[in-house]
Protein backbone atom coordinates (compact mmCIF):
# COMPACT_ATOMS: atom_id res chain seq x y z
CA UNK A 1 0.00 0.00 0.00
CA UNK A 2 2.62 2.55 1.16
CA UNK A 3 0.20 5.46 1.49
CA UNK A 4 -0.97 7.70 4.32
CA UNK A 5 -4.43 7.28 5.82
CA UNK A 6 -6.22 10.65 5.87
CA UNK A 7 -9.08 10.72 8.38
CA UNK A 8 -12.42 12.46 8.62
CA UNK A 9 -12.84 14.14 12.04
CA UNK A 10 -15.79 13.60 14.38
CA UNK A 11 -17.23 16.62 16.22
CA UNK A 12 -18.80 16.88 19.67
CA UNK A 13 -20.92 19.75 20.95
CA UNK A 14 -20.12 20.91 24.49
CA UNK A 15 -21.61 23.37 26.97
CA UNK A 16 -18.26 25.21 26.87
CA UNK A 17 -17.66 24.96 23.10
CA UNK A 18 -17.53 27.73 20.48
CA UNK A 19 -17.04 28.19 16.75
CA UNK A 20 -13.23 28.38 16.38
CA UNK A 21 -13.10 24.93 14.82
CA UNK A 22 -14.92 26.56 11.90
CA UNK A 23 -13.30 30.02 11.90
CA UNK A 24 -9.73 28.77 12.42
CA UNK A 25 -9.76 25.38 10.67
CA UNK A 26 -12.73 25.79 8.31
CA UNK A 27 -14.39 22.61 9.56
CA UNK A 28 -18.10 22.11 9.00
CA UNK A 29 -19.27 21.97 12.62
CA UNK A 30 -22.71 21.09 14.01
CA UNK A 31 -23.21 24.34 15.96
CA UNK A 32 -21.53 27.36 17.56
CA UNK A 33 -21.15 25.25 20.72
CA UNK A 34 -18.77 22.70 19.22
CA UNK A 35 -16.06 21.93 21.73
CA UNK A 36 -14.15 18.94 20.38
CA UNK A 37 -12.77 17.71 17.09
CA UNK A 38 -11.84 14.05 17.45
CA UNK A 39 -9.25 14.16 14.70
CA UNK A 40 -7.66 10.69 14.95
CA UNK A 41 -9.86 8.36 16.94
CA UNK A 42 -10.90 4.72 17.14
CA UNK A 43 -12.78 5.24 20.42
CA UNK A 44 -16.40 4.01 20.39
CA UNK A 45 -17.68 7.49 21.24
CA UNK A 46 -16.26 8.93 18.01
CA UNK A 47 -14.64 6.70 15.40
CA UNK A 48 -12.90 8.39 12.46
CA UNK A 49 -13.24 7.14 8.89
CA UNK A 50 -10.50 6.85 6.27
CA UNK A 51 -11.02 9.31 3.40
CA UNK A 52 -8.52 8.15 0.77
CA UNK A 53 -6.90 5.23 -0.97
CA UNK A 54 -7.44 1.51 -0.71
CA UNK A 55 -9.22 1.74 2.67
CA UNK A 56 -11.46 4.73 1.92
CA UNK A 57 -14.74 4.48 3.84
CA UNK A 58 -13.39 2.10 6.48
CA UNK A 59 -13.49 3.05 10.16
CA UNK A 60 -10.28 3.21 12.12
CA UNK A 61 -11.35 0.77 14.84
CA UNK A 62 -12.21 -1.92 12.27
CA UNK A 63 -9.02 -1.25 10.32
CA UNK A 64 -6.94 -1.67 13.47
CA UNK A 65 -8.56 -5.04 14.15
CA UNK A 66 -8.75 -6.38 10.59
CA UNK A 67 -5.52 -5.05 9.07
CA UNK A 68 -2.99 -5.34 11.91
CA UNK A 69 -0.07 -5.23 9.48
CA UNK A 70 -0.81 -1.51 8.95
CA UNK A 71 0.02 -0.94 12.62
CA UNK A 72 3.01 -3.25 12.96
CA UNK A 73 0.94 -6.19 14.29
CA UNK A 74 0.27 -4.47 17.63
CA UNK A 75 -0.25 -6.35 20.88
CA UNK A 76 -2.64 -3.77 22.34
CA UNK A 77 -6.28 -4.76 22.05
CA UNK A 78 -7.54 -1.31 21.05
CA UNK A 79 -6.01 1.58 19.11
CA UNK A 80 -4.16 3.25 21.99
CA UNK A 81 -4.16 6.98 21.14
CA UNK A 82 -6.67 9.72 20.46
CA UNK A 83 -5.89 13.13 18.94
CA UNK A 84 -8.30 16.01 19.57
CA UNK A 85 -8.56 19.73 18.95
CA UNK A 86 -10.50 21.51 21.70
CA UNK A 87 -12.12 24.95 21.47
CA UNK A 88 -12.67 26.32 24.96
CA UNK A 89 -15.13 29.19 24.56
CA UNK A 90 -15.63 28.92 28.32
CA UNK A 91 -13.92 27.08 31.17
CA UNK A 92 -14.04 23.30 31.01
CA UNK A 93 -14.93 21.59 34.28
CA UNK A 94 -12.24 21.12 36.90
CA UNK A 95 -11.53 17.42 36.51
CA UNK A 96 -9.21 14.47 36.85
CA UNK A 97 -8.72 11.20 34.97
CA UNK A 98 -7.94 7.76 36.44
CA UNK A 99 -4.93 5.61 35.64
CA UNK A 100 -5.26 2.35 33.69
CA UNK A 101 -5.78 0.13 36.74
CA UNK A 102 -8.61 2.26 38.18
CA UNK A 103 -10.15 2.97 34.77
CA UNK A 104 -10.25 -0.68 33.73
CA UNK A 105 -11.61 -1.81 37.10
CA UNK A 106 -14.32 0.85 37.49
CA UNK A 107 -15.09 2.06 33.95
CA UNK A 108 -14.09 -0.85 31.73
CA UNK A 109 -11.65 1.21 29.67
CA UNK A 110 -8.15 2.64 29.80
CA UNK A 111 -7.18 5.45 32.10
CA UNK A 112 -6.30 8.79 30.59
CA UNK A 113 -2.89 10.39 30.51
CA UNK A 114 -2.88 13.33 28.09
CA UNK A 115 -0.90 16.35 26.95
CA UNK A 116 -1.74 19.73 25.44
CA UNK A 117 -0.17 21.88 22.78
CA UNK A 118 -1.58 25.43 22.95
CA UNK A 119 -2.48 26.43 19.38
CA UNK A 120 -3.92 29.81 20.34
CA UNK A 121 -4.84 31.63 23.55
CA UNK A 122 -6.46 34.93 24.46
CA UNK A 123 -4.34 37.41 26.38
CA UNK A 124 -4.22 36.44 30.06
CA UNK A 125 -5.80 33.03 29.35
CA UNK A 126 -5.28 30.49 32.14
CA UNK A 127 -5.48 26.80 32.86
CA UNK A 128 -5.77 24.92 36.13
CA UNK A 129 -2.76 22.63 36.46
CA UNK A 130 -2.51 20.89 39.82
CA UNK A 131 -3.65 21.79 43.33
CA UNK A 132 -2.27 23.03 46.64
CA UNK A 133 -3.48 20.25 48.98
CA UNK A 134 -0.66 18.55 50.87
CA UNK A 135 -2.62 15.44 51.93
CA UNK A 136 -5.62 13.50 50.62
CA UNK A 137 -7.59 14.58 53.71
CA UNK A 138 -6.85 18.24 53.01
CA UNK A 139 -7.89 17.67 49.41
CA UNK A 140 -11.20 16.15 50.52
CA UNK A 141 -11.80 18.97 53.02
CA UNK A 142 -11.15 21.74 50.50
CA UNK A 143 -13.42 20.07 47.96
CA UNK A 144 -16.15 19.59 50.57
CA UNK A 145 -15.98 23.27 51.50
CA UNK A 146 -15.73 24.29 47.82
CA UNK A 147 -12.67 26.36 48.71
CA UNK A 148 -11.47 26.59 45.14
CA UNK A 149 -9.32 29.68 45.68
CA UNK A 150 -7.07 27.80 48.11
CA UNK A 151 -7.20 24.47 46.30
CA UNK A 152 -6.63 25.17 42.61
CA UNK A 153 -3.38 26.18 40.91
CA UNK A 154 -3.81 28.52 37.95
CA UNK A 155 -1.18 28.99 35.25
CA UNK A 156 -1.17 31.62 32.49
CA UNK A 157 -0.68 30.20 28.99
CA UNK A 158 0.20 31.41 25.51
CA UNK A 159 0.38 29.94 22.01
CA UNK A 160 3.21 27.42 21.70
CA UNK A 161 3.11 26.24 25.33
CA UNK A 162 3.02 22.52 26.06
CA UNK A 163 1.70 20.74 29.16
CA UNK A 164 2.00 17.11 30.15
CA UNK A 165 -1.09 16.01 32.11
CA UNK A 166 -0.62 12.53 33.59
CA UNK A 167 -3.56 10.63 35.05
CA UNK A 168 -4.36 11.84 38.55
CA UNK A 169 -3.68 15.50 37.70
CA UNK A 170 -6.27 18.09 38.71
CA UNK A 171 -6.79 20.25 35.62
CA UNK A 172 -9.07 22.47 33.57
CA UNK A 173 -8.69 24.31 30.28
CA UNK A 174 -9.62 27.98 30.56
CA UNK A 175 -11.73 30.25 28.41
CA UNK A 176 -10.22 31.48 25.15
CA UNK A 177 -7.83 28.57 24.52
CA UNK A 178 -7.54 26.37 21.43
CA UNK A 179 -5.45 23.25 21.99
CA UNK A 180 -4.36 20.05 20.34
CA UNK A 181 -4.59 17.19 22.80
CA UNK A 182 -2.82 13.86 22.50
CA UNK A 183 -4.20 11.30 24.94
CA UNK A 184 -4.80 7.68 25.70
CA UNK A 185 -7.92 6.39 23.96
CA UNK A 186 -10.31 6.92 26.86
CA UNK A 187 -13.37 9.05 27.52
CA UNK A 188 -13.47 8.74 31.32
CA UNK A 189 -13.57 12.08 33.14
CA UNK A 190 -14.28 12.72 36.82
CA UNK A 191 -15.62 16.24 37.45
CA UNK A 192 -14.67 17.99 40.67
CA UNK A 193 -16.27 21.38 40.00
CA UNK A 194 -18.26 22.76 37.08
CA UNK A 195 -18.77 26.43 38.03
CA UNK A 196 -22.40 25.64 38.96
CA UNK A 197 -23.38 25.64 35.28
CA UNK A 198 -26.67 24.21 34.09
CA UNK A 199 -27.34 22.38 30.84
CA UNK A 200 -30.05 23.25 28.31
CA UNK A 201 -32.63 21.54 30.52
CA UNK A 202 -31.62 23.50 33.61
CA UNK A 203 -29.77 20.66 35.30
CA UNK A 204 -26.38 20.80 36.96
CA UNK A 205 -23.87 18.43 35.34
CA UNK A 206 -22.90 15.36 37.32
CA UNK A 207 -19.89 15.55 39.64
CA UNK A 208 -17.73 12.61 40.68
CA UNK A 209 -16.24 13.74 43.97
CA UNK A 210 -15.34 10.43 45.61
CA UNK A 211 -13.79 9.03 42.43
CA UNK A 212 -11.81 12.26 42.04
CA UNK A 213 -10.47 12.07 45.57
CA UNK A 214 -9.60 8.40 45.06
CA UNK A 215 -7.50 8.95 41.93
CA UNK A 216 -6.02 12.41 42.52
CA UNK A 217 -2.25 12.70 42.75
CA UNK A 218 -0.97 14.52 45.82
CA UNK A 219 2.10 16.65 45.14
CA UNK A 220 3.53 18.83 42.40
CA UNK A 221 2.80 18.25 38.74
CA UNK A 222 6.07 17.95 36.84
CA UNK A 223 5.82 19.21 33.27
CA UNK A 224 7.95 17.71 30.51
CA UNK A 225 11.09 19.38 29.19
CA UNK A 226 10.95 19.78 25.39
CA UNK A 227 14.10 19.29 23.30
CA UNK A 228 14.54 20.81 19.82
CA UNK A 229 16.88 19.79 17.00
CA UNK A 230 17.18 22.13 14.01
CA UNK A 231 18.81 21.53 10.63
CA UNK A 232 17.68 24.50 8.56
CA UNK A 233 14.88 22.62 6.81
CA UNK A 234 12.99 21.90 10.03
CA UNK A 235 12.85 22.37 13.78
CA UNK A 236 11.94 19.04 15.39
CA UNK A 237 10.82 19.33 19.00
CA UNK A 238 10.23 16.30 21.20
CA UNK A 239 7.71 17.41 23.83
CA UNK A 240 7.33 14.20 25.79
CA UNK A 241 8.35 10.56 25.44
CA UNK A 242 7.15 7.87 27.83
CA UNK A 243 5.26 4.58 28.07
CA UNK A 244 2.02 6.22 26.88
CA UNK A 245 3.16 8.22 23.86
CA UNK A 246 5.86 10.27 22.22
CA UNK A 247 4.73 13.68 20.93
CA UNK A 248 6.62 15.97 18.54
CA UNK A 249 6.23 19.26 16.77
CA UNK A 250 7.56 19.40 13.22
CA UNK A 251 8.16 22.99 12.08
CA UNK A 252 8.95 22.73 8.37
CA UNK A 253 10.78 25.58 6.59
CA UNK A 254 11.59 23.96 3.25
CA UNK A 255 11.88 20.23 2.54
CA UNK A 256 12.50 17.67 5.26
CA UNK A 257 13.06 13.93 4.79
CA UNK A 258 11.92 11.53 7.53
CA UNK A 259 12.67 7.88 8.27
CA UNK A 260 10.15 6.07 10.46
CA UNK A 261 11.04 5.46 14.09
CA UNK A 262 7.77 3.81 15.16
CA UNK A 263 5.35 1.23 13.78
CA UNK A 264 2.94 4.00 12.81
CA UNK A 265 2.73 7.76 13.32
CA UNK A 266 -0.24 10.09 13.86
CA UNK A 267 0.10 13.54 12.29
CA UNK A 268 -1.98 16.74 12.49
CA UNK A 269 -1.38 19.90 10.43
CA UNK A 270 -2.03 22.85 12.74
CA UNK A 271 -0.71 25.72 10.61
CA UNK A 272 0.44 26.49 7.07
CA UNK A 273 0.43 24.35 3.97
CA UNK A 274 2.77 22.18 1.96
CA UNK A 275 3.17 18.72 0.51
CA UNK A 276 3.69 15.20 1.81
CA UNK A 277 5.53 12.76 -0.48
CA UNK A 278 5.19 9.02 0.12
CA UNK A 279 6.50 6.49 -2.43
CA UNK A 280 6.75 9.19 -5.12
CA UNK A 281 3.11 10.22 -4.62
CA UNK A 282 2.40 13.83 -3.65
CA UNK A 283 -0.34 14.63 -1.12
CA UNK A 284 -1.22 18.32 -0.59
CA UNK A 285 -1.23 19.32 3.08
CA UNK A 286 -3.38 22.06 4.56
CA UNK A 287 -4.17 23.28 8.06
CA UNK A 288 -6.72 21.03 9.73
CA UNK A 289 -5.78 17.76 8.04
CA UNK A 290 -5.00 14.65 10.06
CA UNK A 291 -3.44 11.40 8.90
CA UNK A 292 -1.67 8.22 9.93
CA UNK A 293 1.59 7.02 8.38
CA UNK A 294 1.17 3.22 8.63
CA UNK A 295 3.81 0.58 9.18
CA UNK A 296 4.66 0.05 5.53
CA UNK A 297 5.62 3.70 5.04
CA UNK A 298 9.33 3.48 5.76
CA UNK A 299 10.18 7.05 4.74
CA UNK A 300 8.52 10.26 3.63
CA UNK A 301 9.22 13.92 3.07
CA UNK A 302 7.32 17.08 3.89
CA UNK A 303 7.91 20.42 2.18
CA UNK A 304 6.48 23.91 2.59
CA UNK A 305 5.95 26.27 5.48
CA UNK A 306 3.87 24.45 8.02
CA UNK A 307 3.59 23.24 11.59
CA UNK A 308 2.56 19.71 12.49
CA UNK A 309 2.04 17.78 15.71
CA UNK A 310 3.04 14.11 15.43
CA UNK A 311 2.76 11.26 17.90
CA UNK A 312 3.15 7.55 18.24
CA UNK A 313 2.42 4.87 20.79
CA UNK A 314 4.88 4.71 23.64
CA UNK A 315 4.89 0.90 23.65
Amino acid sequence: MSEPLFLKPVFHEKIWGGNHLKTVFDYSIPSDHTGECWAISAHPNGVCQVENGQYAGQKLDALYQNQPELFGHPTKAVFPLLTKILDANDWLSVQVHPDDAYGLKHEGELGKTECWYIIAADEDAEIIYGHHAKTRQELADLIAHQDWDHLLKKVKVKAGDFFYVPSGTMHAIGKGILILETQQSSDTTYRVYDFDRKDDEGNLRELHLQQSIDVMTIGEVENSKPKTISDGAADITTFVSNDFFTVYQWQIHGEKAFIKNADYTLVSVIAGQGELVVADTIYPLNKGQHFILPADVASWSISGELSLIASHDGK
